[in-house]
């Protein structure tokens, strides 16, 4: 495993909707593992359970890959669950201790400082496969099997409904439309205190319109 990686280029006003359609589909059945459970998780014991749930599948014929790409999914979204998390919450991240805590530890900066080299590395998809389709097609059927695990309806909002759902206007970019979707997402998550389920559920459906190409154009 690489040490020293580059780390990712911010996204820009502008950017195109195929980053929006970046964003890792394993992020929220993750938390609710977490969330219902107080248990340490090791990262395997996570793709076991999502493998139970039909949320994780064979992503390569080659058993190595597969076990590779397996573990690049699981370790992207923790660590994009633990930036989304902060500052109210901490979610420890280390490979055979998974947990989620409610104090979030004095030196927060040293542990983020002391997993920054890890952390650049699988928050980088270039790492995931060469093939930038391959990455795209993946993350868009893992997305259309929550869907199914959700039960969320098929037929698309209008994307002015959409964006009045995330509380923006139709010149919102694709990094103000993400960053409010993990917002709000985060906000009505049924396994959170407040949670909500239908407005999870709203705000879901939202997200697939505007994530959609005839959503946003580029």
């Amino acid at each position: 495993m690489p040490l020293n990686t580059a780390p990712i280029a911010n996204e820009r006003p502008g950017d195109n909707i195929k980053s929006i359609k970046q964003d890792n589909p394993l992020i929220w059945p993750i938390l609710t593992l977490l969330q219902s459970s107080h248990q340490s998780w090791k990262v395997h014991h996570l793709a076991a359970q999502l493998q139970q749930q039909g949320l994780m599948h064979n992503l390569d014929s080659e058993p190595d890959k597969d076990l590779f790409k397996r573990n690049f999914l699981l370790m992207n979204a923790l660590y994009e669950l633990q930036s989304i998390l902060l500052p109210k919450q901490w979610l420890q991240v280390q490979a055979m201790d998974i947990q989620l805590c409610r104090i979030v530890p004095a030196d927060v900066g040293i542990e983020l400082a002391n997993d920054a080299n890890l952390r650049s590395y699988y928050l980088d998809w270039s790492h995931y496969d060469t093939c930038s389709n391959v990455v795209q097609e993946m993350l868009a059927s893992f997305w259309s099997r929550y869907q199914q695990h959700m039960g969320i309806n098929q037929q698309l909002m209008q994307k002015g409904d959409a964006l009045k759902v995330f509380e923006l206007d139709e010149t919102a970019t694709a990094k103000q439309i993400r960053k409010q979707w993990r917002k709000l997402a985060l906000k009505w998550h049924p396994d959170r205190v407040d949670g909500h389920a239908e407005r999870f559920k709203e705000v879901c459906e939202a997200w697939q319109t505007l994530r959609d190409n005839n959503g946003i154009a580029p």
